[in-house]
């Protein structure tokens, strides 16, 4: 069994624009987790207040792609603050506005608040991309809904110029729950908020960077090799994964697994009780640091198993798709709107017995694999950014 890896967080890396050098501003040096990169004249300036994971593939494929644009960031340590205090952090690092025409970050940032503190930046074409919404994630062990990060959420859609959602599911369920929000308010209620904001919406799917390929094969093609890539936190439900592994284990049934993801500060416990318990059926244990080991994991793999409570898009689980494995996810949130009904679950009772008839016949996953997904014409390398991104920027 690998033992686990975990991300490590000390420093980020600078990423030049390209035809531009890497440059620090010496007032980044005052910031640990800051790190900027630009060109000389640059149009478009990134910001990303949480630096890691999809936030991170998102903001280095655009700037990949933006020759003439400079990125800020702020590593991916306690979301929570990042994004309370994000913009004012960002507000005195941010270079003076010279020849930017663009502004582009995620929901993260407080935008309303930036702009508001940073007034030169208001005249820039200001672009916010949500990976998702916290007007309906999940909220664990508190009594009252705290709003603050759905109600800045609110605010950065009404001082943007575009918002740009990653699925129509994420762009539904937060214009839908918006008059919940505004129901919270005591008094003063703002009216005409919906049309306000819808007007300014649109979706653009998640571009995927993916490498090509690899032909290591599987690690036993007569084994189910089962992933599950996600965090290691609460709203992916990892206890609901792993009781189904134990189940399908006191029943004598053979597979592999590997459990796969960023891990934080909280890592739920049943984590520990995995280890433990699927010694001799685990593979991979932890977050793997480089992605072409990463990419041939999941390329070892039969099936990739989603138990999300809450998702927006899901690129790790697009991912393991693209390298050959079969998804099979909730038929809730998002899933509906990206994957065939073949790859859909409804409840815990047919995910087992599901898993249960591929660990019996591994064969049939790489059958079904096959015949039901046809992502990679839409997810390929040589498509992961449309023209509607560009034009946009």
């Amino acid at each position: 069994m690998d033992s686990p890896r975990r991300r490590n967080n000390n420093n980020i890396k600078t990423i030049a624009g390209q035809g531009g050098d890497c440059q620090e501003p010496s007032v980044s040096t005052l910031f640990k987790n800051l790190h900027i990169s630009s060109t000389d004249h640059p149009e478009v300036v990134f910001i990303e207040p949480f630096y890691g994971g999809s936030h991170q593939q998102l903001i280095d494929t655009l700037h990949k792609h933006i020759p003439n644009s400079h990125l800020i960031v702020l590593s991916n340590k306690k979301w929570h603050w990042r994004a309370r205090c994000g913009a004012l952090i960002l507000s005195t690092i941010i270079p003076v506005v010279t020849t930017e025409k663009v502004l582009f970050c995620s929901s993260v940032l407080s935008l309303a608040e930036l702009v508001g503190i940073r007034p030169d930046l208001q005249k820039l074409k200001k672009i916010v991309f949500f990976h998702e919404n916290q007007l309906v994630y999940p909220i664990r062990e508190i009594k009252q809904r705290d709003i603050q990060f759905a109600y800045n959420q609110i605010t950065t859609c009404l001082a943007a110029d575009v918002v740009i959602f990653n699925s129509h599911y994420n762009r539904t369920t937060f214009l839908d729950n918006l008059i919940n929000i505004i129901k919270i308010f005591p008094d003063n209620k703002p009216k005409d908020l919906r049309v306000k904001i819808e007007a300014k919406c649109m979706v653009l799917y998640f571009p995927l960077s993916l490498e090509e390929r690899f032909s290591n094969g599987r690690i036993d093609v007569g084994v189910l090799h089962i992933a599950w890539p996600h965090r290691w936190e609460f709203d992916k439900d990892p206890e609901f994964f792993i009781n189904i592994l134990k189940r399908l284990k006191s029943d004598n049934v053979n597979f592999r697994v590997s459990l796969l993801g960023e891990t934080f500060a909280d890592i739920p416990e049943v984590f520990d009780e995995a280890k433990e318990v699927l010694k001799d059926e685990i593979v991979n244990y932890g977050f793997i640091e480089d992605k072409e080991e990463y990419f041939k994991i999941l390329q070892s793999c039969h099936i990739a198993v989603s138990t999300a409570k809450h998702e927006f898009y899901g690129v790790s689980m697009l991912e393991a798709t693209f390298y050959g494995c079969l998804p099979l996810v909730p038929n809730r949130l998002v899933y509906p709107e990206i994957y065939p009904a073949k790859c859909l679950y409804s409840d815990e009772t047919e995910l087992y017995l599901r898993l249960k008839q591929y660990c019996l016949v591994p064969d049939l996953a790489v059958q079904h694999r096959v015949k039901a997904i046809k992502l990679e014409r839409l997810f390929s390398p040589a498509s992961q950014i449309t023209d509607s991104h560009l034009q946009l920027l």
